[in-house]
């Protein structure tokens, strides 16, 4: 099981250098926004922001707003640093039990659900956090097993094997009408509509 203070600790010490270690495919990240919904006039909540490396590309695409929810101070604090766009509110907080006070139209969990170790109660929260029909997309940037070999040195202790795209999406199956389904060489996504 991952401890709660590790994750936390572990990327605290990792927000420093988080965007210059970030590497974003713009093509992917298209198909993946294309894919999850991310278009004008909808409101975005972002899961496990980190500093916030995806907001600028919300923005461009002229998102209603974009609320970002990381569980590490140090990454919500360099996000805050970063933007004060009125469109974006950042917060440190746990997904699993914060109050956000809205419905969103769509949700994003980009790079992170390994660090969630229990995925099935992750998609049930973030599903009362979205609209009806609203979409929930949980992303990788690069394919399963990359990330198992980036997750296998110091990140080991703080995620979980990532599921593949049919397991992910019999999860996602009591909430979602999964319509996006994706696990290749260079990017990993399942997507789905909120069921009424």
């Amino acid at each position: 099981m991952i401890d709660k203070n590790n994750m936390i600790n572990f990327f605290n010490k990792c927000a420093s250098s988080w965007d210059a270690d970030t590497i974003k495919d713009e093509k992917i990240t298209t198909t993946i926004f294309d894919n999850g919904g991310i278009r004008p006039g909808v409101a975005v909540l972002d899961v496990a922001c980190g500093t916030g490396v995806l907001f600028p590309d919300y923005l461009s695409r002229n998102v209603k707003s974009v609320t970002g929810v990381d569980i590490s101070p140090e990454m919500i604090r360099i996000a805050k640093g970063k933007f004060q766009d009125h469109r974006i509110s950042i917060l440190c907080a746990d997904i699993k039990t914060v109050e956000l006070g809205q419905h969103f139209d769509c949700c994003m969990v980009y790079n992170a659900l390994p660090h969630f170790p229990d995925p099935q109660n992750l998609i049930r929260v973030l599903a009362s956090h979205l609209k009806p029909d609203g979409r929930l997309s949980v992303a990788h940037g690069m394919s399963r097993a990359a990330l198992q070999r980036h997750h296998s040195g110091a990140a080991s202790k703080v995620s979980i094997e990532l599921p593949s795209e049919t397991e992910l999406a019999q999860m996602f199956a009591p909430y979602f009408d999964v319509d996006v389904m994706i696990s290749d060489d260079k990017m990993y996504q399942v997507s789905g509509i909120k069921k009424l």
